[in-house]
């Protein structure tokens, strides 16, 4: 997997973080600043955490999935994609409300937000990508992306908070036809 490849899975993977951000952006008037560091620290750590998880049990049995492994990559990502343009254009805004500045709030959307990296982990493993370089990559990138979400929300509210999901799903999808297609030749 290249870097470019990389940073697309990190960008697609934070895009749920980022509509969240941004929601909890309009949302919190007081201590932004604060409020966006705690934000992105959290959203970051679990998405850089969560493929290790995916990472570690994707090797664990990889012997099993070993013949299929490209189409359980392609599965994982367009499900994981699928899922996300879903919830962007199904889920209605009232069905997003939560009080962002409670800790188990917080950590209940960081888990929430980094299943995607989980499923991200095990593909990983099944392509035999090392872990390092990932997680860095997609920490760093939904820290940033979280960070800049909440400061983007204050000004600009809801308004193309499901498209970002939208996009989102469909980088994941594309790589997942991409790894598919590569495979097959």
């Amino acid at each position: 997997m290249s870097i470019c490849e990389i940073v697309a899975v990190a960008f697609a993977l934070a895009m749920d973080a980022f509509a969240v951000s941004i929601a909890s952006g309009v949302v919190v008037k007081e201590q932004k600043v604060r409020h966006a560091l705690r934000i992105a620290l959290f959203f970051g750590g679990f998405q850089a955490v969560m493929p290790v998880v995916g990472w570690l049990a994707g090797n664990r049995f990889r012997h099993v999935i070993g013949g299929v492994d490209q189409w359980v990559a392609f599965g994982l990502l367009s499900l994981i994609g699928c899922k996300m343009i879903y919830e962007a254009v199904k889920l209605e805004p009232g069905e997003r409300k939560w009080d962002i500045r409670s800790l188990r709030v917080l950590l209940v959307l960081a888990v929430a937000t980094s299943i995607d990296a989980l499923a991200v982990g095990v593909t990983l493993s099944l392509l035999h990508v090392s872990i390092i370089t990932p997680i860095i990559v997609i920490g760093v990138v939904t820290f940033v992306v979280s960070l800049l979400g909440v400061l983007i929300g204050e000004r600009f509210g809801h308004l193309f908070e499901s498209k970002v999901e939208v996009a989102g799903g469909l980088v994941l999808i594309a790589i997942g036809v991409r790894i598919l297609v590569w495979h097959s030749l």
